[in-house]
Parts: structure tokens; C-alpha cells; sequence
């Protein structure tokens, strides 16, 4: 059972391999072109998006006047007081309407305070959803790196195993010639099967890679792909970055989220503004137009008057001005004005709580990067010395003078090194791409 696990991992990851190698390969712009058109979390940001944009277009019709109709029918029955003082049963039928118009003219500024403060939480929405896309990218980013690392510990599995399968091949003759026990080539094949062994491993490490990347695309898994293997930068010993306080120095000026809440600082103290006209007077225009026609309705001869000579004769019109001056609505305004003062304080909470998480951030990724370059220099030079080593170590075996067990020791060390060599590179790579995006530069391969 332990024997077909492995096996049934390489099947199957090789089936999916062969599905992916059937397809164009992306790059790392193909990828983020993709996220941003198809990407649920960015779709519903932009919907979001709309729904602002919505609020400030009602805010700036809010100062039109509005204009509307109304039309009635009704019909009547019963007794009726006649002009003789008599009362007989009649039936009528008859249709009245109108037309009324109504514009604020003054309000306390609050229509117009309404219309900015509706732009400025617009913006902020706006920038959310860049916020949004910013971690998508630097999510998908991750995953790409990702694959590209287990791509290439998967190289230094494949080498590993022709070497031990080499050196498996030479010890078995020098077995068979009876100038080795055949102990060690029963710990010459153990090494193999566990290097084997591995290999599955990371070859699962890379399915699960792509697995993520698939699903930071919201792409079906039907719809495989392979990524292109870009050409990365070349780490040297002398090379320089940025320091964490010139990055965020850029990164406040630059960054979504920051915007994000500046912005709703100065939403807020709109907010403030429209508390306060609340308790300012306003002053509105108004006007209408009413006509009505009955079929009852008759002349002094008796005679019905007709539907027209009504229309003319029962119109009625009117233009008037509305100041409302407010002076005790249970004391509304005022708890409004402090709320909306509440409200500003919070936000700048929240402007300065952001900054201070946008610092830490920035820190964190520069302490990082700073880690992995040291780590990664230091780390090639033990490669060199280890396979330096190791080349010593296997001439050595390769006459007897030392056992198995000390040759697939030092095989490891040098697996190991190799190992935290390209793990170092890509985790300082990503560390410096992401300090180059909080200063303004797009993530690029």
C-alpha cells in the first residue's frame, strides 16, 4: 500500500501535467488580465462601485424639481338636494386632475453637502476596488512564484535521482565484484526510494500550486494551463534596496487603502455639514394646476354643460413659497451633529489605524527580504562548498573508503542546501516585488 500511493500520485499528476502542457503557456500579465475581468471579489467590488455612482447621480437630481400628474375617476349615487330643495336619486360620473411641481430653493446646503459627500464615498469605493485588485495580484503573484519554485526543486529531485541511480549501478558492481558488502547497496537503493519518494512529493507541492492559482482566477479546472517561465532577476552580494521608510514614505501618497480613508474622513465631516443644515430654515417653490368635469353639472336652462366649457370654466392654479423654520424636532439635530462628530473621529481612527498597519506591513516585508538575501548568500556559498564536497565524498566511496551511510549523508546535506538555495531566491524575489509595488512599480517577471 505505502509502494502504490506514490504511484498513484505520479499517475494521476502526470495525467494533469498532460492536460496542462496541451495549452498556450501564460505569463504573469495574462494572469492578472484574467483575474480582473473574471475574478468574483473584483466583479462584486465593481457592482458596488455602481451602486455609488447611483447615489451621487440621485444626490445631484435631489436639486431638480420633480413634476407630477394625477388623474381620478369616480362615480356617485344616491339621493341629491336639487336647486328647488327637493331631493331626488341621481347618478353622476365625473374626472378631475392635476399637475403640481415642487423645488427646494434653500435647504441649509444640505442637498449640495449630500452631492459631495456622495462623490467623496464614490472615490473611496473606487479605490477599494483597486485595493481589491492589489491583493488579487500580489495573491496571484504568490501562487506563480510558488509554481516556479516547486518547478525548480522538482529539476533538483530529477538530478538527484540519476545521480543515485548512477552511483546505485556502481555500487551494485562493485558488489557483484565482491569489493563492497551488500549492505551498502541496500542503503544506496533506500536513498533512492526516499529521493523517489520526494520527488512525488513536490510533485504534489506543484499540483497544489496550481490548484491555488486556479482558484485566485475563479478559472475551472477544465480550463488548465501552464504559466511561462520568465527570466528572474540575477541576485548579487552587492545589491541594494530601498529602505522601509523611503517605501512608505511613497506607499502613503500612492496606496488605495489610504486614499480609501482620507476619503471618508472628508465624507464624514460632509456628514457633519448636512447635520448642521438640518437645523437651518428652508424655502421651497411650489405650484399647481387642478380641473375637473362632472356629468351633472348643468346651466340655469337645466342643460348639461359640456365637457369642454367645463375644462375651460373649472381650472385652478397656484404658485406659492414653503419656509419651514425649524424650532424643536425632539432634539434630532443636535444628537445628529454629535453622532455625525463621533463619526469623524472614528474615521480618522480608522485613516490612522490604517497607516499604521500599511507601516507594520512594509517593515515586515522589508525585514524579510532583508533575511532571504542574507540567507540566500550565504546559503550559495555552502552549495558551492557542499557540492565540492560531496564530489569528494562520492570519489571516496567510489574505492571504499567510506560506507554508504556517509555518502547518502552528505548527498543530503547538499539536497538540503540546494534545496533552501531556491527557496531563499524566490522568497526574496517576491519580498522586493512587493516592496516595488508598495512604492508604485506593477509586479512584473
Amino acid at each position: 500500500m505505502k509502494n502504490f500511493l506514490p504511484l498513484f500520485m505520479m499517475v494521476f499528476f502526470l495525467g494533469f501535467t498532460g492536460n496542462l502542457n496541451a495549452q498556450e503557456p501564460w505569463d504573469l500579465q495574462k494572469c492578472f488580465d484574467y483575474a480582473l475581468q473574471n475574478n468574483i471579489q473584483v466583479k462584486r467590488q465593481i457592482l458596488n462601485a455602481q451602486y455609488y455612482g447611483n447615489q451621487v447621480k440621485q444626490a445631484r437630481a435631489d436639486k431638480l424639481p420633480n413634476l407630477n400628474a394625477q388623474i381620478g375617476s369616480d362615480y356617485s349615487f344616491g339621493r341629491t338636494l336639487n336647486f328647488d330643495n327637493t331631493y331626488k336619486n341621481t347618478n353622476s360620473s365625473g374626472l378631475n386632475g392635476g399637475i403640481s411641481t415642487n423645488m427646494t430653493l434653500f435647504s441649509g446646503m444640505t442637498l449640495s453637502n449630500t452631492v459631495q459627500q456622495r462623490e467623496l464615498d464614490l472615490e473611496a469605493i473606487t479605490n477599494d476596488l483597486q485595493k481589491t485588485k492589489d491583493d488579487i495580484m500580489l495573491s496571484i503573484a504568490a501562487e506563480y512564484l510558488e509554481i516556479l519554485f516547486a518547478e525548480e526543486v522538482l529539476g533538483v529531485d530529477s538530478a538527484n535521482i540519476v545521480v543515485t541511480k548512477q552511483q546505485l549501478e556502481r555500487t551494485r558492481q562493485l558488489v557483484d565484484a565482491g569489493s563492497l558488502a551488500r549492505g551498502s547497496m541496500l542503503e544506496i537503493e533506500a536513498q533512492l526510494a526516499r529521493e523517489e519518494l520526494q520527488y512525488v512529493n513536490d510533485q504534489n507541492r506543484l499540483q497544489l500550486a496550481y490548484l491555488n492559482l486556479f482558484q485566485f482566477l475563479d478559472l475551472p479546472l477544465t480550463e488548465s494551463f501552464t504559466i511561462e517561465k520568465p527570466k528572474l532577476p540575477e541576485i548579487q552580494a552587492n545589491l541594494t534596496m530601498m529602505n522601509a521608510f523611503d517605501v512608505f514614505n511613497t506607499a502613503i501618497n500612492v496606496r488605495p487603502e489610504i486614499k480609501a480613508a482620507q476619503l471618508r474622513v472628508e465624507s464624514a465631516r460632509k456628514q457633519l455639514d448636512i447635520a448642521k443644515g438640518g437645523g437651518m430654515p428652508s424655502l421651497s417653490f411650489g405650484a399647481n394646476y387642478y380641473n375637473n368635469y362632472n356629468n351633472q353639472y348643468t346651466n340655469l336652462n337645466g342643460d348639461n354643460i359640456s365637457f369642454g366649457d367645463q375644462i375651460k370654466n373649472n381650472y385652478r392654479g397656484s404658485l406659492g413659497l414653503t419656509l419651514n423654520v425649524p424650532m424643536f424636532n425632539r432634539f434630532q439635530v443636535k444628537y445628529s451633529i454629535s453622532n455625525s462628530e463621533i463619526q469623524i473621529y472614528d474615521s480618522e481612527f480608522q485613516l490612522q489605524q490604517a497607516r499604521n498597519l500599511l507601516r507594520k506591513e512594509i517593515e515586515q516585508v522589508y525585514t524579510n527580504a532583508l533575511a532571504s538575501l542574507n540567507r540566500y548568500l550565504s546559503t550559495d556559498k555552502a552549495v558551492t562548498s557542499m557540492k565540492e564536497a560531496f564530489r569528494y565524498t562520492e570519489e571516496k566511496f567510489n574505492i571504499g573508503m567510506i560506507n554508504s551511510v556517509e555518502y547518502n549523508q552528505s548527498k543530503n546535506n547538499l539536497t538540503q542546501a540546494q534545496s533552501d538555495l531556491i527557496q531563499a531566491k524566490y522568497e526574496f524575489i517576491f519580498r522586493t516585488k512587493i516592496l516595488d509595488f508598495y512604492n508604485g512599480v506593477p509586479i512584473t517577471l
